[in-house]
């Protein structure tokens, strides 16, 4: 991007936006289209839309061992690589050198991060789901932990917005669980996931549907940014799409941002504190070390925006100790860090499907099917086990000759599976809520430094009785429906693993009614210290059971476009 340079220190600018992911992205945006001068800063290397994907065209043939993770890369990556998320070569240079990078764990978590510009953005699943005021008011119905200050009123414009920005599509249910929303036309289920779609309508009335999942896939026409068109379907999202066609901060928030003419970019960019003003009691700037040089940098701003990621932005709030905040900027409720957040899943049935062997599907569908809640919604969904709810991903698919090359070995067998696909199976993938825990969370250790002299994280969480209880449900119910619709050789598996694997972190900076409570407003401002908002996973008060990412670009669109409010009615004062 032409707009990245190394800016002069000593310049003011209007805002300053830390992190380039999902919300770093649209807070930037919002912003510089709001008119604000708006230096954004990323701890790690540029990425350049397209040219910098370097893998994303080629074949396994193109790479050493078919794209097998090397074995240097498991010894750099061993906690990136332990989730499964960092087997191919094709992708793990968009995933962290662990090493380089180290955190620390009381109890096991796996924090997945992406150190570039455009951040997870790159790496995302794409599924895109608006939470509803069963989310929005579960906490206060069941008096768990506290209130969200907003209900779905104060964010559905927003989620209108960003849904017609970025292009998602899908199908609307008219489901008070599952909002519509402003979707293109959706991709198409296969012949199996029909007929789940078919017998789950026909025997369970407790308001179970299948659907194709909603994702950040443009299906027809364009969406602004550079170059975005339609899904090719080639499912090689996770090394950067070339055509823009997933959304991502550097096909389309960051180049419209750019556009502007009013975005400053900075890449490896440390920010490790907010400045805060004891005589103003508004934040000054960021304090901000030289990923590369090690030099320590001040940038002055009248707007901070913290998108960092929910345990990145937190970490820098620990650190922004002042004579106001001795244990971190905004943490009077003593909340910072706490109630941290992920969805559980690796739970649920898998199972093989019958009488569709003539039947095939074409292209590499980069999406699958979604079952939304059904639990816990009043009368006779409601279960005595568990609090809340979850949904089921997954899909249905035809295995390879591959599957069977080991019996065959060789000779005229071996050739003639290589012609024919294997047998049709269906897996239902559990995606459960997880209760917001004041035991859950991360802290700071100082005796443990990086190599740039900074504080580690420490992880000190893990899912709870709520969240066990809730498996054995999704397993049940995943197997019943497959067995319902005579599907065979049905297997229930759990395999939970550590928090973390779902790679939505949350909560750790919530939003809530009192300061005393909790740390950030209805307008994810920190309550007392107004000209700093955190828009990034911190703010989430409770989990939902689905993908949180539209979430955060709604409210961080809302957010930008408060502050852009508040800054021109003091420069008009």
């Amino acid at each position: 991007m032409t707009s990245c340079f190394l800016p002069n220190p000593d310049a003011e600018y209007d805002a300053i936006v830390v992190g380039t992911g999902i919300s770093g992205g649209w807070a930037a945006k919002e912003l510089c289209e709001n008119g604000l001068k708006t230096l954004v800063l990323e701890r790690g290397r540029m990425v350049e839309h397209p040219q910098d994907y370097t893998t994303a065209n080629l074949d396994p043939w193109d790479l050493p061992n078919g794209g097998t993770a090397s074995r240097e890369t498991r010894l750099k990556k061993p906690k990136q690589h332990r989730t499964g998320y960092v087997t191919n070569e094709a992708h793990q240079h968009f995933f962290v050198d662990d090493q380089k990078h180290p955190y620390n764990e009381d109890r096991r978590f796996d924090w997945i991060r992406g150190y570039h510009v455009g951040g997870r953005s790159l790496m995302w699943g794409r599924q895109s789901y608006r939470m509803g005021d069963i989310d929005f008011e579960a906490n206060k119905k069941e008096g768990i932990a506290v209130d969200w200050p907003v209900r779905y009123a104060d964010v559905k414009e927003w989620y209108d917005y960003v849904e017609d920005y970025i292009g998602v599509s899908g199908t609307n249910l008219g489901l008070d669980i599952l909002p519509d929303g402003k979707f293109l036309k959706p991709m198409e289920l296969n012949c199996v996931e029909e007929h789940l779609q078919e017998k789950i309508a026909e025997n369970f009335d407790d308001g179970r549907v299948l659907t194709i999942g909603r994702a950040a896939h443009i299906t027809e026409g364009t969406k602004p940014g550079k170059g975005r068109s339609q899904c090719l379907y080639r499912n090689r999202c996770m090394r950067g799409c070339p055509y823009g066609a997933y959304f991502s901060s550097n096909s389309s928030t960051l180049p419209a941002a750019e556009a502007t003419g009013n975005m400053t970019l900075r890449p490896n960019s440390i920010v490790y504190e907010v400045i805060y003003d004891d005589a103003t009691q508004q934040a000054t700037g960021v304090r901000v070390i030289d990923a590369e040089t090690k030099e320590k940098i001040e940038f002055k701003a009248q707007i901070i925006f913290l998108c960092a990621s929910a345990v990145a932005s937190t970490s820098i709030l620990l650190q922004s100790k002042s004579d106001r905040f001795p244990n971190g900027l905004g943490n009077d409720s003593g909340e910072l860090g706490h109630n941290l957040m992920d969805h559980h899943f690796r739970v649920g049935a898998q199972g093989k499907a019958v009488g569709f062997d003539d039947k095939y599907f074409k292209g590499r569908r980069a999406n699958g099917i979604y079952i939304p809640r059904f639990r816990n919604l009043g009368g006779d969904t409601d279960v005595a086990t568990f609090k809340r709810g979850y949904g089921y991903q997954g899909g249905a698919n035809r295995g390879s000759y591959g599957d069977m090359v080991a019996e065959l070995k060789y000779g005229p067998e071996l050739k003639e599976a290589i012609l024919k696909p294997g047998e049709w199976s269906m897996n239902l993938l559990g995606f459960g809520e997880t209760l917001p825990d004041h035991s859950n969370r991360m802290y700071l250790d100082y005796d443990k430094l990086d190599e740039w002299g900074l504080p580690t994280v420490t992880f000190d969480a893990d899912f709870g009785e709520n969240e066990l209880a809730m498996r054995e449900d999704m397993k049940e119910q995943a197997a019943k429906m497959l067995e319902t619709a005579g599907f065979t050789d049905i297997v229930t598996y759990d395999d939970i693993g550590g928090m973390g694997l779902g790679i939505h972190e949350m909560g750790t900076a919530r939003m809530g009614r009192d300061p005393k409570t909790s740390v950030l407003n209805k307008w994810n401002q920190v309550h007392a210290c107004k000209n700093v908002y955190v828009t990034d996973g911190s703010f989430m008060t409770s989990a939902g059971c689905h993908n949180p990412s539209l979430g955060y670009m709604a409210f961080t669109a809302r957010a930008a476009n408060h502050a852009a409010e508040q800054f021109k009615k003091m420069k008009e004062a």
